[in-house]
This record gives C-alpha cells, sequence and structure tokens, in this order.
C-alpha cells in the first residue's frame, strides 16, 4: 500500500493528500468543499476530544449548545466580527421547496417561502452565545461563566485541503463572561497554555506560544493568543487560539453585571477553539514516506497483534495464548487489535498497519508459540526485537511511552533546527525560499510593513513569542527601531 504513496520530497501536498485517502481516515464529498470523515479518522478525533474535554472541564467549563443558525441582526451587531467573517458566510434566505412546475420530478425554492430575516450560518457563535448571555449574567453572582461548545461551523473557503481547511469542519468553542479584565486576560492565556499541553503530551507536537500581531487578530479581539506549530515541510500551522475580546460583545448585546458595589457594568469576554484541523497537524508533523505515524495517546489502535498460522488449530492455539495478554493491556487503558482475518496474508496486514500508523505491531507464529517469544516492531523507527511471551505486557507499556516522547523530541529537534534569526532582508528572503521554518526577526510593529513582506516573499508574522526577549534592533525592511523579535513563516 504505502509503496504507492507518493514520497514527500517529491510533491508535499500531494504526498498528504494520498496519505488521508489510503490511511482511511477522510475523502472529499459530493457537498463541494466539504469532507467525509471516516470511523478511523474520526476515531482520532474522538481521542482528541475526550482528552480537550477533561481538560476544559479540569479548569471549571461546562459544555453547552447554541443554534447553528444566527439572525442576520444579531451577527452584525459586533461590526468588527461581521466584517471579519462577511465574506466566509452562508445564507439561509428560504425554508421551503416546492415542485418545480418546468421541470417534472425536480423541486425549486418556493419563492413564497422567504425568511423574513435571512439566517447565517455559524462561523462562529460568538453573536449567538452573546445574545443568549444577555438573559443569564444579572449579578456579580452569575460570574465567572466558562461555557464551552463542540460543534460544527460553515466558513464558505474558496480553496479547500482535507482537515486544513475544509467549508464545513468541526471544532470546539469556549465561550466566557468575567468581571474584571485581569479575570478575562488570564482565562485567554490559561486556555493558550491548555491547548499548548494538549499539543505537546498528546499530539507531541512541539508549539510555540505567542500573541498575534494587530492584522492577524480574530475579528472582534483585543488580542489573539495562539499556538504555532512547523510541519515537515517547513510551513507554520496555527493550531489554537485563544482570544481576548475586551467588552467588545458584552456592549455589542449589552451584557451587564450588578457588580458588589451595586454599579452596573458591562463584562469581560473571551473565546477559544481548536478543530479538526489538529488531525492535519498531526500527520504532517510525524508521519512518513510509508504512511501515517501517530502518537500512542492519540492512536486509534496502540497494539495490533497479527497471528501467523497454518489452519484453524493453530489460530486457536495463538488466540489462546495470547488472550490473556491482550486482557491485561486492555486493564492498563491499551487499546489492542488482535487481527484474525483470513482474507490477508500477514504481509499485506503489516503493510496496512504501517500505512494507518499504529504504534506497535506484534508477530506471532507457531515457533514462537514454542519458543515463548513474539516479534514485536515499533512504527516510528521500524525497528524489531524479539520479546519473551511473559515480558510482553511491560515490554508493551514502556514501549508507547517511549515512542510518544521519541516522537515529540524528533519533532522538537526538527522545529529548533528550522528557527533562524536573521537581521537583514536579503537573509530573509533566502531563508523564507531555501530553507523554510520560522525566521526570527526585527520588525518596526506597522501593519505597512508587515503587508509589504507578506507581499514580497508570502511569509506572515505567526506570533509574538510569550519569551520573546527584550533587545535593541532594526526592523529587516524599513531600519526603523525595534525591541523585540519575532517569528515569520510561510503558513497553512
Amino acid at each position: 500500500m504505502s509503496k504507492h504513496l507518493t514520497k514527500r520530497a517529491e510533491d508535499y501536498s500531494k504526498w498528504y493528500n494520498e496519505l488521508i485517502v489510503k490511511a482511511d481516515l477522510a475523502e472529499t464529498s459530493a457537498v463541494r468543499g466539504c469532507m467525509v470523515i471516516k470511523p478511523y479518522g474520526f476515531a482520532i478525533w474522538e481521542k482528541m476530544q475526550a482528552e480537550l474535554d477533561r481538560m476544559f472541564k479540569e479548569t471549571g467549563h461546562q459544555n453547552a449548545y447554541f443554534p447553528l443558525f444566527v439572525p442576520k441582526s444579531l451577527f452584525e451587531a459586533e461590526e468588527k466580527n461581521a466584517e471579519g467573517f462577511a465574506k466566509e458566510c452562508a445564507v439561509v434566505t428560504h425554508y421551503r421547496l416546492q415542485a418545480d412546475p418546468d421541470k417534472e420530478g425536480k423541486l425549486r425554492v418556493d419563492p413564497e417561502a422567504k425568511l423574513e430575516e435571512e439566517l447565517v450560518v455559524r462561523p462562529t457563535s460568538e453573536a449567538i452565545i452573546w445574545n443568549t448571555y444577555r438573559g443569564w449574567i444579572q449579578s456579580h453572582r452569575d460570574l465567572p461563566l466558562l461555557i464551552n461548545q463542540w460543534a460544527n461551523v460553515v466558513r464558505w473557503e474558496m480553496r479547500t485541503r482535507l482537515f486544513l481547511r475544509t467549508a464545513e469542519f468541526l471544532w470546539q468553542e469556549g465561550h466566557t463572561a468575567h468581571a474584571t479584565k485581569n479575570e478575562a486576560v488570564a482565562e485567554a492565556k490559561q486556555m493558550q497554555e491548555v491547548y499548548a499541553t494538549f499539543a505537546e503530551q498528546f499530539m507531541a507536537m512541539p508549539v510555540v506560544r505567542g500573541a498575534k500581531s494587530e492584522s492577524e487578530r480574530f475579528a472582534g479581539a483585543d488580542d489573539t493568543y495562539t499556538i504555532e506549530a512547523l510541519m515537515q515541510d517547513g510551513k507554520a500551522l496555527q493550531a489554537g487560539t485563544s482570544h481576548f475580546l475586551g467588552q467588545n460583545f458584552a456592549k455589542a448585546f449589552d451584557v451587564k453585571y450588578t457588580s458588589r458595589e451595586g454599579k452596573q457594568e458591562y463584562v469581560w469576554a473571551t473565546s477559544w477553539g481548536v478543530s479538526t484541523r489538529l488531525i492535519g497537524g498531526l500527520i504532517m508533523t510525524h508521519s512518513d514516506d510509508a504512511g501515517l505515524v501517530l502518537p500512542p495517546k492519540l492512536a486509534p489502535i496502540q497494539v495490533v497483534i497479527v497471528p501467523i498460522y497454518k489452519g484453524e488449530e493453530q489460530l486457536n492455539a495463538i488466540f489462546d495464548k495470547m488472550q490473556p495478554t491482550i486482557a491485561a493491556l486492555k486493564a492498563k487503558g491499551i487499546s489492542v487489535k488482535f487481527d484474525d482475518r483470513d482474507t490477508m496474508r500477514p504481509g499485506a496486514k503489516f503493510a496496512e498497519y504501517e500505512l494507518k500508523g499504529v504504534p506497535v505491531r506484534v508477530a506471532i507464529g507457531n515457533r514462537d508459540l514454542e519458543n515463548g517469544t513474539v516479534e514485536v516492531a515499533r512504527r516510528d523507527t521500524f525497528e524489531k526485537q524479539t520479546v519473551a511471551q511473559d515480558d510482553l505486557i511491560n515490554f508493551v507499556e514502556n514501549l508507547l511511552s517511549e515512542i510518544q516522547t521519541n516522537l515529540y523530541d524528533k519533532a522538537l529537534s526538527y522545529r529548533d533546527t528550522h528557527i533562524t534569526k536573521v537581521d537583514s532582508f536579503e537573509e530573509f528572503k533566502k531563508v523564507i525560499e531555501e530553507k523554510g521554518g520560522f525566521v526570527s526577526a526585527h520588525w518596526d510593529g506597522t501593519e505597512e510593513t508587515e503587508d509589504k513582506i507578506k507581499e514580497l516573499t508570502k511569509a506572515t508574522i505567526r506570533c509574538i513569542p510569550n519569551d520573546a526577549v527584550e533587545e535593541e534592533g532594526s526592523c529587516i525592511l524599513t531600519g526603523k527601531s525595534s525591541n523585540k523579535r519575532v517569528l515569520f513563516a510561510k503558513a497553512y
């Protein structure tokens, strides 16, 4: 299977698209720009969702659900937000179909069924949620209000790519209300750290924590905090964002509370989200020319056992021998598959699980039964080892942990060797075109300079790193003074 996969060095984009389809993660659908997430791909999303949901609840958030449709009048109440998303909105104008009098067996939109007010299919939910919060928040006792929603959104993208950019995608969006500015800023920063922890500890994907420049902020936000990852082709991926919304939405929707002193005050807001784009990031961070490589913590199947046998008697003997081991691994929370399909040869099964990125493969045949051993292969390095059956449970548990760490260390090493400091525009252009990755450079802080650099190089400011060191310097393009470096890159 993997032999038919385009090599990354030949065509990275083609490799990515082929891998998603061949590894059975997703496929394009009959709806332009939308995807079908297949069971194996959705299983990865479910594991991501479960861990993130646990982390959200540990930080005091509750789940709720809000309508898919947003009345246009509500959507346009916060002008910057409405303007920022206007070009991507799908809009419902009618509520009924009828038989087409001119085309037998066909339907048309009933011209008499026009909605009094158009409904926007949510590209994001601030408008409908803040209109709702107006009824939920009266007093300081109602704060903080910490709500998360798991949902789908629609953004009418012209150029789509599976997982990375589709017209409809799955995500979560947190929306919180606070009594003070400091509390809201602390919330936005806390959620940035939750995302970073998830990316690094579960996805094994190192990220840079930082703030967006003004032109890259979320529409309607005072500040946007981001985590930026680096893919194997040297392009950056915005992997999650958290926004301090100030009082913009509170004022737009008149959401006030009575303070302890009895005064009417506007609340302070945040929103934050990650999406199925994370699956694209997972693929591009770790996978290789043989197929998908999954970190054990997010792999739907962590261990696959492939019996090598002739006849039902040998298969039953292998299964009986491995059954206690399978039960013990499952008791430790490790997902195991025993693949006894008789429609594929062992070699074809090995190729399939390699393509699908299963972290650990265990092979056991009749001779292994006699010797009390198994062969264990790890997906990240392709190394194979003969292991005593009695030691297998502990060996596998330790190996999964080792693979998780190794994938992170490998990605971190790549990322760190692809952060390049430059002090001139000539150096900047050379690194962007030839080496790729993040370029650390001084910038004069103006949108005009940012736009010009983007126009000339296609590189954007990915973030102003949280740990950026104060240092005097000169903007690479204008020569004007700058007090810290920012990270530029070409990005998805």
